[in-house]
Order: C-alpha cells, then sequence, then structure tokens
C-alpha cells in the first residue's frame, strides 16, 4: 500500500496552484456562507466568549480577526476562537461518509492564516477545498468505528486545519506531509465530552483548528513528523479505529471527485442524527395535520449513533437538549421547527413541549444500522390519541448530497442567523461578499455582542 500521508499531502499541496473548477468553487462559496451562518450566534454564547475574556492578554499581535469579540490579533488566537464560536449552536456541515464537520476546524484556521499574509478570496477557496479534501477522507478512513469514542471534528479536524493553513503558507508536498504528520499526534476529543453536560464539545474544533496551524506553521519552519503515522502498526488509524484504516475507499478518487462538493448543510439546528427522524415527523404532520396534543406516542428507528447518542429521555441544559431525540422531537411539533429559538431557557420549560418528551421512544433498527455512515435513514411511528398508526420511513435527510439546500434555502439559513446578529442590511453585505466577492472576508460588528 502507497503511504496515505504522503498521497493526501501531495493532494493538498497541488491545491496551492491547480485550476480551481467553477463547481469546486461554488460549492467551497456554499461552505464558506453556511459557516459564517453557524459562526455569527456562536460568537454571543460560551464557551467562545468566556475563552475569549480569559485568553485576551495572550491574543498577540496580527491580522487575524476574532469574530468573537471584533478584535484582531495572531492566527492561532483567532482560529481556535472562530473554531469553538462556529461549532456552538450545532448549525455546522457535515460530511456524511465521515460522521464529521469540517467546516469548524478548517475554516477559521484558514481565514485566520489567509488574513495573517495578506491572502485573498481565491487563496482562501483553495486552501477550504485542500482541508476538505484531507480531513474528510482520513474520516473515512477510521469510521464507523472511531465514533464510538472519537469526536471526529476534534481528531481528524486537526488534519483538516493543517492542510488548509499549509496551502496559505505555500508549503510544498514534503513540508506538507510532516504538518500532517505532527498534526496527527495533536489530534484529540473524546465522546464521553458531549454524552453529559459541560461546555468542551465546541472546544474540540477549536483546538483542532489551533493545532493543525500550528503543525503547519512548524512544518514551514522545517520541523519534521513521523510520516508513518497515519497508517502504522501504533499510527493513528490504529489507536483510533478497529483498523489500521480503509485507506483504498479513502483515497478513492482522489484528484477526481471533491470531499467539499458533497457537503451536508444542516437543515436543523441540532445534532445530525436526529435530522431524519425530525424530516419523517414533519412528513407525516404536513399529511395528516396532527398537532402535539393530538400525539399519544412516537418510537423513532435508527442506526447506531441515533441510539446511541440521541436516546436522551432527561435534559436539563441547551447542550443536552440539541443531542436529545425525545426534545427535539417535541420541539418540531410544538414549535413547528428546531431552530435556535428552540434552546431559549423558555422553550427548555415549555409546558407543552415537555408533555410530549416522555411519548417518544428511540430503538436500534439494524437494517439502517447496516446502512451507516453512508446512508443516515430513519422509521418514525406516530400513535395518534384517536387510534390511528401513522409510519413514515425516511431514507435520507434534507440538507444531504442527495436532497440539498437550495440556493435560496441556504441563502435563507444564513440570513435567519446571521441577522440577528449583525443586522438585516450588514447580513445582507456580507451574504454577497462570501457569495461573489473577491477580498477576504474582515470585520464584521456584532449588534448582539
Amino acid at each position: 500500500m502507497d503511504n496515505p500521508l504522503i498521497r493526501l499531502a501531495a493532494h493538498a499541496a497541488s491545491w496551492r496552484d491547480r485550476p480551481l473548477p467553477a463547481e469546486v468553487e461554488h460549492h467551497a462559496r456554499r461552505a464558506l456562507v453556511d459557516w459564517f451562518a453557524a459562526l455569527l450566534p456562536g460568537c454571543a454564547q460560551p464557551p467562545a466568549t468566556l475563552m475569549a475574556g480569559v485568553l485576551a492578554d495572550q491574543r498577540g499581535s496580527g491580522r487575524a480577526i476574532c469574530y468573537v469579540d471584533g478584535q484582531p490579533g495572531a492566527l492561532r488566537h483567532a482560529a481556535l476562537l472562530n473554531a469553538t464560536a462556529s461549532h456552538t449552536v450545532e448549525f455546522d456541515d457535515i460530511f456524511r461518509d465521515a460522521g464529521y464537520h469540517p467546516a469548524c476546524p478548517t475554516i477559521p484556521a484558514a481565514l485566520a492564516a489567509a488574513q495573517t499574509r495578506g491572502g485573498d478570496m481565491d487563496l482562501l477557496l483553495r486552501a477550504i477545498t485542500a482541508g476538505y479534501e484531507v480531513g474528510c477522507r482520513i474520516g473515512v478512513a477510521v469510521q464507523p468505528s472511531h465514533y464510538r469514542y472519537w469526536h471526529t471534528t476534534g481528531t481528524v479536524g486537526t488534519f483538516g486545519a493543517a492542510a488548509a493553513v499549509g496551502v496559505v503558507l505555500g508549503l510544498d508536498e514534503t513540508r506538507m506531509a510532516h504538518a500532517l504528520a505532527t498534526a496527527a499526534t495533536m489530534a484529540g476529543g473524546l465522546q464521553q465530552a458531549f454524552r453529559g453536560e459541560g461546555m468542551s464539545k465546541p472546544l474540540h474544533p477549536g483546538h483542532a483548528a489551533e493545532a493543525g496551524a500550528l503543525a503547519a506553521l512548524a512544518a514551514s519552519a522545517g520541523v519534521t513528523g513521523a510520516l508513518d503515522v497515519l497508517h502504522g502498526p501504533v499510527g493513528f488509524a490504529a489507536a483510533t479505529s478497529e483498523d489500521s484504516g480503509k485507506w483504498d475507499k479513502a483515497l478513492a478518487g482522489l484528484g477526481e471527485q471533491t470531499a467539499i462538493t458533497s457537503m451536508t448543510f444542516k437543515n436543523h439546528g441540532c445534532c445530525g442524527h436526529i435530522f431524519a427522524g425530525l424530516d419523517a415527523l414533519a412528513a407525516l404532520q404536513s399529511a395528516h395535520g396532527f398537532t402535539a396534543e393530538d400525539v399519544a406516542a412516537i418510537h423513532l428507528g435508527g442506526y447506531s449513533a441515533t441510539k446511541d447518542v440521541c436516546d436522551r429521555p432527561v435534559v436539563e441544559t441547551e447542550q443536552q437538549a440539541r443531542f436529545s431525540a425525545q426534545y427535539c422531537l417535541a420541539a418540531l411539533l410544538v414549535l413547528g421547527g428546531v431552530r435556535i429559538a428552540a434552546f431559549t431557557p423558555e422553550n427548555l420549560a415549555n409546558p407543552r413541549l415537555r408533555a410530549v418528551m416522555p411519548k417518544v421512544t428511540v430503538s436500534l433498527d439494524p437494517a439502517l444500522a447496516a446502512d451507516y455512515p453512508a446512508r443516515r435513514a430513519a422509521n418514525l411511528e406516530v400513535t395518534l390519541t384517536d387510534g390511528r398508526v401513522l409510519r413514515h420511513h425516511q431514507p435520507t435527510r434534507k440538507g444531504d448530497p442527495d436532497a440539498p439546500l437550495s440556493e435560496a434555502e441556504l441563502d435563507a439559513k444564513f440570513m435567519e442567523l446571521a441577522q440577528p446578529m449583525v443586522g438585516p442590511a450588514a447580513a445582507a453585505d456580507l451574504l454577497a461578499q462570501l457569495r461573489l466577492g473577491k477580498a477576504l472576508p474582515g470585520l464584521v460588528t456584532l449588534s448582539a455582542r
């Protein structure tokens, strides 16, 4: 077997100068729009606000913008805080086959590096594309077993950030390989961090963005790493998955198929493992017109992560609610959607919503589990108080590559999330810049800061 790290490094480094196809540029801009949509509301919430305060005296000098507090500073400082903020409200993108959120570790690292180096939008889009290629493909190699103990966004996100910053720095394939090798030994993020309470989960991409940037900076200075660290007998894949990695699958189509063109953009503000169930419930409610009070019971059959991660009948915090199928299905019934408003203190205590939660059960459906992670489906059964039993099989999720958000839907999501933070005029201007601009996005003033 060829060394996968060497192949990925050569491919990543090539994005500095290779032709950028119009389709790839279009999808990279979609990813950038979606990332800013997730970032802005997270800039006004902990843990990013708390981290910005405690790290204020470590900002350093530089031109990288920390959107959390609106101040320029050093590359790693901005990457850490912006990445943390962008994973807070659970609206960031997904690469389905890897169970991975690539934007939140990759884009803030790439953007901070490009701002630091005085780059333009073309360089940023190339860096983002390279970072997605590396992170998504390594994620495919170690999944699904990796997700039993590890948070993929924190682990493989470190590689994505390293590759993206490496492109901005102009690393050749040799130094890019050493950047990825060093990133491997700094990758981390445990599942237990979001199985209970606490604010650690958004820090996973924050650490990944900062550590990946550090790895690339180190490689640019000549620091070397172990080039067999991905596939070696005690390397990254062996340590974090059931075997030494599915590298043939992960590298298939390298140079021909680009990961960033196959992204899932979230249509609900919660864990993606609940999405198929939410889409199924919305379809049934649309077809049959029932209300929350008409429901006697709801049963969700899902794949492994739906059961293991999201079967949470008791929730007390916003974090727990975002990962609770019981809460999110109830919120959809009562509120009509699972958006940011679903997780306000008022709705966490909403008696109508709380009354539905005990009626919701979750189980593992073996047939759906066999198709995971390539397909994220659900079987939903709703029993109404009049005795009717309604069933719906949801084969995919709205927002997945086979059921994508349209351009209008993605723009509407951006405006929904950005407008309360910066105002309607500034949100529209930023959207236009991200969609069509040639210059890098700069400072955004948060009216809600």
